[in-house]
């Protein structure tokens, strides 16, 4: 304490540690198989790592890179949104690189949202949304996902996220693929969405990093939709399609406008970042078709080994769309109830390591019970996990 108040600025007195780095030493700690924070126990594609290699040994990128990012990234980002989804963006006034997709967000909420400006998110949320918004001055609205036990998903209702716009709203935050339940949002969805921001004159932010890991569905940018190009920012990242999370590569696109205002945040953050391994995504994103359908059918396999283990413990299972991850429900368990006291005494009952889903909730008692696992890891990883859940039921 000084001068008779706390040290921490009062906009981030509810956020302590992050859960995944609880839970991730956790798993140290105990010897156990962490199934809690998203990444991958493996490296993506050898031709990748090779060029951040040639790019390092050729001193590409290891001073300072040009602020909005090297060319050939932004050309080849450009270049993809274009081949994949027929979005047209200027490289040179219209992309920007990220130090991965958690400063696009940051970034982009520092730069639009003011004091008092309101921005709806799609409830559970990744928790760096709660954060960024926070440092931002706004408040956040949330508009709950809620599971239906029928279909085994999590579904938008999209009366309560026209009632929760209000006239001090700013712009709505989506994330589809969404992290933690994996739905994938609908055409009809996402159009109603559009819809409703041309009318209220709202800004859109979307968190896309999930956009080649859709099992069911399609994805479908935002942006592509009616009266939305001008008026959202899009957010990728190279860390969950390539394998890559440590490299923090990620990047916004949108108009150049709304690109200015994000740029004129993220300066002041990293600044620049991943020199050498910008060179390499740039590469990674002109990999053939073949490698995309590959990852999707790899992760697929697994999400469907996990989810039949998850089920067979005794959990309720609710199956994603996308994503690689698959929530659970742990009631069924038996006097099970609280995912924070599950979560926590997991990895000594049985060696696993998971999250409460709790933590992304404003409403902690709609996540009270829900837990979070992991997929992208070794099919051997999840065997042997199952293997461990599968003892809580005999237990």
């Amino acid at each position: 304490m000084t001068q008779g108040r706390p040290l921490l600025n009062r906009r981030l007195a509810e956020f302590g540690t992050t859960i995944f780095a609880e839970m991730s030493a956790l798993a140290v700690r105990t010897g156990s198989i962490n199934l809690g924070q998203g990444f991958p126990d493996t490296d993506g594609p050898e031709e990748v790592r090779e060029a951040a290699v040639r790019a390092l040994r050729a001193g590409r990128g290891n001073q300072y890179p040009p602020g909005p990012g090297v060319p050939e990234l932004r050309t080849a980002i450009a270049t993809h949104q274009q081949r994949r989804y027929a979005l047209t963006y200027d490289p040179d006034s219209e992309v920007l690189v990220t130090a991965g997709a958690t400063e696009a967000i940051a970034a982009t909420l520092l730069a639009l949202v003011e004091p008092g400006d309101e921005v709806i998110a799609l409830e559970p949320y990744y928790d760096s949304y709660a954060a960024c918004i926070a440092m931002a001055g706004g408040a956040r609205v949330p508009v709950t996902l809620r599971p239906d036990t029928d279909s085994g998903t999590y579904r938008l209702d999209l009366d309560e996220l026209r009632a929760a716009v209000t006239p001090r709203t700013r712009l709505i935050l989506l994330n589809t693929p969404h992290n933690p339940t994996g739905t994938v949002l609908t055409r009809e969805e996402l159009a109603a969405i559009a819809e409703l921001a041309c009318e209220r004159d709202l800004l859109v932010v979307t968190d896309e990093v999930y956009e080649h890991l859709v099992f069911e569905g399609d994805h479908l940018p935002i942006a592509g939709f009616p009266g939305m190009r001008e008026r959202t920012v899009t957010i990728g990242s190279a860390g969950k399609t390539f394998s890559f999370t440590g490299w923090k590569v990620g990047w916004v696109t949108a108009s150049a406008e709304l690109v200015t205002a994000v740029r004129s945040a993220k300066q002041f953050l990293t600044y620049v970042s991943a020199g050498p391994f910008q060179y390499a995504v740039a590469e990674a994103l002109a990999l053939p078709d073949s490698y995309f359908e590959g990852l999707r059918a790899d992760l697929r396999t697994k999400r469907d080994l996990l989810s039949a283990g998850l089920a067979e413990a005794g959990f309720e299972v609710y199956r994603p769309a996308g994503t690689y991850f698959v929530t659970t429900d742990i009631r069924p368990l038996g006097g099970e109830t609280d995912g924070f006291a599950f979560c926590r005494a997991l990895p000594e009952r049985c060696g696993v390591v998971a999250i409460p889903n709790a933590v992304f909730y404003d409403d902690r008692e709609a996540g009270r019970s829900k837990v979070r696992f992991a997929f992208c890891k070794r099919e051997s990883v999840l065997q042997e996990a199952v293997s461990r859940l599968k003892e809580l039921k005999a237990r």
